[in-house]
Protein backbone atom coordinates (compact mmCIF):
# COMPACT_ATOMS: atom_id res chain seq x y z
CA UNK A 1 0.00 0.00 0.00
CA UNK A 2 1.21 3.78 -0.72
CA UNK A 3 0.72 6.48 0.79
CA UNK A 4 1.53 9.69 -1.22
CA UNK A 5 2.08 13.50 0.22
CA UNK A 6 -1.24 15.31 -0.09
CA UNK A 7 -0.51 18.50 1.64
CA UNK A 8 1.10 20.48 4.35
CA UNK A 9 -0.95 22.94 6.92
CA UNK A 10 0.54 25.80 8.34
CA UNK A 11 -1.47 28.55 9.90
CA UNK A 12 -1.32 32.15 8.99
CA UNK A 13 -1.81 35.56 10.79
CA UNK A 14 -1.71 37.50 7.00
CA UNK A 15 -3.33 35.25 3.88
CA UNK A 16 -2.49 37.87 1.70
CA UNK A 17 0.76 38.46 2.83
CA UNK A 18 1.59 34.65 2.88
CA UNK A 19 0.25 33.67 -0.65
CA UNK A 20 2.34 36.54 -2.04
CA UNK A 21 5.05 35.28 0.05
CA UNK A 22 5.16 32.06 -1.36
CA UNK A 23 4.19 33.10 -5.13
CA UNK A 24 7.36 35.58 -5.05
CA UNK A 25 9.40 33.40 -3.46
CA UNK A 26 8.56 29.93 -4.98
CA UNK A 27 6.48 30.71 -7.83
CA UNK A 28 2.91 29.02 -6.16
CA UNK A 29 0.25 29.58 -7.36
CA UNK A 30 -3.19 29.38 -5.35
CA UNK A 31 -4.88 26.29 -7.24
CA UNK A 32 -7.80 26.53 -4.99
CA UNK A 33 -9.30 28.12 -1.57
CA UNK A 34 -12.23 27.29 0.52
CA UNK A 35 -13.80 30.10 3.19
CA UNK A 36 -16.10 29.01 5.54
CA UNK A 37 -17.44 32.40 7.23
CA UNK A 38 -19.82 30.35 10.05
CA UNK A 39 -16.73 28.41 11.13
CA UNK A 40 -14.22 31.71 11.03
CA UNK A 41 -11.33 30.25 8.86
CA UNK A 42 -9.94 29.96 5.24
CA UNK A 43 -8.11 27.65 3.38
CA UNK A 44 -5.87 28.18 0.63
CA UNK A 45 -3.93 25.87 -1.38
CA UNK A 46 -1.12 26.70 -2.81
CA UNK A 47 1.27 24.31 -5.52
CA UNK A 48 4.19 24.42 -7.84
CA UNK A 49 4.74 23.78 -11.54
CA UNK A 50 1.26 21.80 -11.37
CA UNK A 51 2.65 19.38 -8.73
CA UNK A 52 0.44 17.39 -6.79
CA UNK A 53 1.66 18.97 -3.25
CA UNK A 54 -0.07 21.24 -1.71
CA UNK A 55 0.94 23.99 0.67
CA UNK A 56 -1.87 24.72 2.88
CA UNK A 57 -2.22 28.16 4.14
CA UNK A 58 -5.13 28.38 7.13
CA UNK A 59 -6.46 31.34 8.11
CA UNK A 60 -8.15 31.45 11.36
CA UNK A 61 -10.20 34.93 11.44
CA UNK A 62 -10.10 35.84 15.23
CA UNK A 63 -6.53 35.07 15.75
CA UNK A 64 -5.03 37.93 17.99
CA UNK A 65 -1.33 36.64 18.77
CA UNK A 66 1.35 35.22 16.20
CA UNK A 67 1.57 31.52 16.48
CA UNK A 68 3.85 29.83 18.29
CA UNK A 69 6.11 27.38 15.62
CA UNK A 70 8.07 25.96 18.83
CA UNK A 71 11.17 24.02 18.56
CA UNK A 72 9.81 21.17 17.52
CA UNK A 73 9.01 23.08 13.59
CA UNK A 74 12.46 22.70 11.70
CA UNK A 75 11.46 23.73 8.12
CA UNK A 76 9.59 22.61 5.12
CA UNK A 77 12.16 22.13 1.71
CA UNK A 78 12.15 22.80 -1.90
CA UNK A 79 14.61 21.85 -5.00
CA UNK A 80 16.43 23.90 -7.87
CA UNK A 81 19.08 22.86 -9.90
CA UNK A 82 20.25 26.82 -10.21
CA UNK A 83 21.13 27.41 -6.59
CA UNK A 84 23.11 30.05 -6.97
CA UNK A 85 20.55 31.90 -9.07
CA UNK A 86 17.51 31.25 -6.96
CA UNK A 87 19.46 32.51 -4.55
CA UNK A 88 20.05 36.16 -6.14
CA UNK A 89 16.51 36.24 -7.70
CA UNK A 90 15.64 35.98 -3.73
CA UNK A 91 18.28 38.46 -2.86
CA UNK A 92 16.73 40.83 -5.56
CA UNK A 93 13.25 40.10 -4.08
CA UNK A 94 13.87 41.39 -0.94
CA UNK A 95 13.50 38.09 0.83
CA UNK A 96 16.52 38.07 2.67
CA UNK A 97 18.18 34.48 2.43
CA UNK A 98 20.82 33.17 4.15
CA UNK A 99 24.15 32.86 2.86
CA UNK A 100 24.23 29.35 1.14
CA UNK A 101 25.95 26.78 2.80
CA UNK A 102 26.89 22.98 3.07
CA UNK A 103 27.17 20.38 5.42
CA UNK A 104 30.98 19.75 4.63
CA UNK A 105 33.76 21.55 2.52
CA UNK A 106 32.81 22.54 -0.82
CA UNK A 107 29.96 23.43 -3.06
CA UNK A 108 27.44 25.02 -0.98
CA UNK A 109 23.86 22.57 -1.21
CA UNK A 110 21.21 24.85 0.64
CA UNK A 111 19.88 27.82 2.15
CA UNK A 112 16.83 29.28 3.79
CA UNK A 113 14.21 31.84 3.89
CA UNK A 114 12.02 32.92 6.28
CA UNK A 115 8.15 33.44 5.46
CA UNK A 116 5.55 35.81 6.89
CA UNK A 117 5.14 34.15 10.11
CA UNK A 118 8.59 32.55 11.05
CA UNK A 119 8.23 28.97 8.98
CA UNK A 120 11.62 28.54 7.54
CA UNK A 121 11.49 27.41 3.84
CA UNK A 122 15.29 25.73 2.64
CA UNK A 123 15.86 25.62 -0.81
CA UNK A 124 18.17 22.46 -1.91
CA UNK A 125 20.34 22.00 -4.63
CA UNK A 126 18.94 19.36 -6.74
CA UNK A 127 19.82 17.19 -10.15
CA UNK A 128 17.49 17.26 -12.82
CA UNK A 129 14.70 14.98 -12.53
CA UNK A 130 15.31 14.37 -9.13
Amino acid sequence: MKYPMIHICIRVMDLEASEQFYRTAFGFDVSRKKDFPDAGFTLSYMTSAGLPFELELTYNYDQQEPYVIGNGYSHLAVGTADLESSHKNHLDAGLEPTPIKGLTAGQGMFYFLTDPDGYRVEVVRRQEGM
